[in-house]
């Protein structure tokens, strides 16, 4: 088959498929050496694959379909009406909704790495299209916290420019001291009146508070280099160096103070990524790869220099009893597949259809994590490959997930259970469901997470015809979210996901307002989360502060013994309108925001193939934006649409002003494409169509309309 006048194929016949040239291209040159994988074996596979899992895939949507239709009717009929939580749920639990709940049990989950298992920090979520920025994230185990403190607003201000500012610096030192007071504090006195550390015997001088947290040391005894410790899992080291500008300024002579920081990184090839086609499939799959056999480096121009990154090494110290020890350099990386939605054109099955985008992942991604199976595993010693999957709705995807990767296994010949899954919590079936969900994976879950985006996004699209749902601000105090987030965790201590996997809550979207972060984000170890999102290194090094604060364990054990304070009457409580009396002022900040975010979000994706970026929203405050918050914000504007808030008169109008205010957004963008005064670009195009077709998107979600305008851009 060929296109135009072109010789090169569209696609080649492999097995019963038909296969985009640069994709097969990767899989046969790249990513099938070395894992033992014989071409012929693999393709046979995916073709089987395709045949037994794509079917059943195409009947959980229709499932998915059939539920929302269910809904729809419900809340047409009770439209006005007090909300009967007792009819409601009987409802939910006559169409399958609400399913049986079993007996309790616990997850049998193994072999998952500490990271996953015991260790409670940070964890980064990072585009896997971007090499400089999957390097930035796999290398950030370790960060700087005066670098932190110093360039970034944690300690109420902003540097000023023109050079190192010795005030400030001391500024840094003093916090930082502080911090290591609260977390390895001293047997006398303050590490901020130590004027030298040394080891004497196996022990430091002057002595902990609590000797068993010093771990080891660089260099020599008698003059460290560096000094090692250790809180609640997570390691602290202070470099030493009296001749460097910082460590003039400290009584100790510590030049740097580095934390361990991102512990965990999700190496995303979903909502952060604008992947259409084969070629953008094989570049994502081929920074996995890089990342998997440690090859990936990232080259920039900096300073006026090209800087080249690499993967971090692993630290080594003496230990206290003169023992070699080794830390890994590099956070445990999971890889988050595609949820099972969407299809792909990069292969067609054997009736010429494009095959499930998240059957296709599952296998090439576990695939290229062979490389660190087979090799030095230096991302999983338990020998693990960590697969989040999204977007899935209720306990019968979940075990479709499962079943899914036990054929993967087979293909591979690996061993069952090898891959575990991170179970997105994001969609309101499965927050309803969670534990029957859990239990669908039992042998395999080893995450759980919450996040307030996309699981908003499904509580606006699953609920469109009760009403007319809360602002996005008021949404983040209703009663169904506070029990979403109670109940997770409460569900997810009563499966036993204690020492075997984490409980994750999720993103902080403001990469510059981290005195903010620092004073809100405690938040979640304190709900006996084990990690929570980060956007950036930066953050991370922060946020791991509190997990120094938080033993992230005793509140788990705690929370396991009180009674629950989640419920699921709550849960279900949909969050519309009640008495609350909006003014005009406030439906069209409201709609001007949204159509703001949405328009700077999609003009980058569409446009330029960004799917993850700081964007300025209405007041020019920096957010981070991916599909769940264009989700949230799409299905918002069309639920007041569909219920006359608003009209699309108004939606147009405020589409077409906030169109100019991204442009000027964006004016310094050599490489943007200004939406006015056309109006007819695929950029706004596709904006405004996820909002005026917003309400017959399947469960709201962004990506067909998405993928469409991406791929017309991408044809012009």
């Amino acid at each position: 088959m060929t296109t135009g006048t072109q010789s090169t194929p569209r696609y080649l016949d492999r097995g019963d498929l038909k296969v985009d040239p640069t994709l097969t291209a990767f899989l046969e040159e790249q990513a099938l050496p070395g894992t033992g994988i014989d071409a012929d074996a693999f393709w046979s596979g995916f073709s089987g694959l395709v045949a037994e899992f794509g079917p059943r895939i195409r009947s959980a949507l229709a499932y998915r379909a059939t539920m929302q239709e269910k809904l729809d009717a419900w809340h047409r009929d009770h439209r006005g009406a007090a909300q009967d939580p007792d009819a409601y749920r009987a409802f939910l639990t006559e169409i399958g909704y609400i399913e049986p709940e079993g007996l309790d049990f616990a997850i049998g989950t193994e072999n998952t790495d500490p990271e996953i298992a015991s260790v409670a920090g940070p964890q980064l979520v990072v585009p896997v299209t971007n090499a400089r920025y999957v390097l930035n994230a796999a290398n950030a185990r370790w960060g700087s916290l005066y670098d932190a403190l110093y360039g970034t607003d944690a300690m109420g201000d902003l540097p000023k420019g023109g050079g190192f500012d010795a005030a400030r610096g001391k500024k840094v030192i003093a916090w930082s001291k502080a911090f290591l007071d609260d977390a390895v504090p001293l047997a006398q006195g303050s590490h901020g009146d130590a004027t030298g550390y040394c080891v004497t015997k196996g022990q430091l001088q002057p002595t902990l508070a609590d000797p068993a947290q010093f771990a080891g040391y660089q260099g020599s005894a008698e003059a460290p280099d560096s000094i090692l410790f250790v809180n609640n899992g997570l390691h602290i080291v202070l470099d030493v160096n009296r001749e460097h500008p910082v460590g003039q300024l400290d009584s100790a002579g510590i030049s740097d103070l580095r934390l361990e920081s991102a512990m965990s990184a999700i190496i995303d090839c979903e909502d952060s990524v604008a992947v259409v086609d084969g070629p953008d499939k094989a570049q994502a799959y081929g920074n996995w790869l890089g990342l998997m056999d440690g090859s990936l480096t990232a080259s920039f121009p900096k300073g006026g220099k090209e800087v080249t990154r690499s993967l971090s090494d692993d630290l080594r110290f003496t230990g206290p009893d003169g023992s070699e020890m080794v830390l890994k350099g590099r956070a445990l990386l999971l890889v988050r597949n595609v949820g099972h939605l969407m299809t792909t054109p990069a292969v067609l099955d054997a009736d010429g259809q494009e095959v499930s985008e998240g059957l296709m992942d599952a296998l090439i991604t576990v695939l290229i994590a062979m490389h660190d199976l087979n090799g030095a595993r230096r991302n999983s010693a338990a020998g693990s490959v960590y697969v989040v999957k999204p977007k899935m709705h209720g306990s019968a995807e979940v075990a479709l997930t499962d079943a899914m990767f036990t054929a993967v296994e087979n293909i591979l010949g690996l061993p069952q259970y090898t891959v575990k899954i991170g179970i997105m919590d994001e969609e309101r079936r499965t927050s309803v469901n969670l534990k029957e969900c859990i239990r669908a994976a039992r042998n395999r879950v080893a995450f759980i997470n919450t996040g307030f985006l996309d699981r908003t996004g499904d509580e606006i699209h699953s609920g469109m015809e009760a009403g007319p749902f809360l602002r996005k601000a008021e949404m983040r105090s209703a009663a169904w979210l506070q029990h979403y987030e109670a109940r997770n965790v409460e569900i997810g201590l009563a499966c036993g996901l204690r020492g075997k996997a984490q409980i994750g809550k999720g993103m902080w979207a403001m990469p510059d307002l981290m005195a903010d972060m620092l004073e809100a984000k405690i938040g979640h170890p304190k709900a006996g989360a084990n990690c929570a999102w980060v956007p950036s290194p930066t953050a991370a090094t922060l946020h791991a502060t509190h997990y120094h604060k938080v033993n992230v364990a005793a509140v788990q054990d705690e929370i396991a013994k009180r009674p629950p304070q989640g419920t699921l009457d709550g849960l279900l409580t949909v969050p519309i309108r009640d008495g609350q009396n909006w003014s005009e002022a406030d439906i069209v900040a409201e709609v001007e925001n949204n159509c703001q975010g949405i328009l700077g979000y999609v003009v980058r994706w569409v446009d330029q193939g960004v799917g993850c970026s700081k964007v300025p929203d209405i007041h020019d405050v920096g957010l981070m934006e991916d599909r769940a918050t264009c989700r949230i914000s799409s299905q918002a504007l069309s639920n007041w649409l569909h219920h006359g808030i608003v009209t699309r008169e108004q939606v147009d109008a405020a589409l077409r002003k906030m169109a100019g205010v991204v442009d000027q957004q964006n004016a310094g963008d050599p490489a943007y494409l200004p939406m006015a005064p056309g109006f007819d670009g695929p950029a706004f195009q596709a904006a405004a169509a996820l909002i005026f077709e917003g309400t017959r998107q399947p469960s709201g979600y962004t990506e067909p309309l998405l993928h469409k305008f991406r791929a017309v851009r991408k044809a012009l």
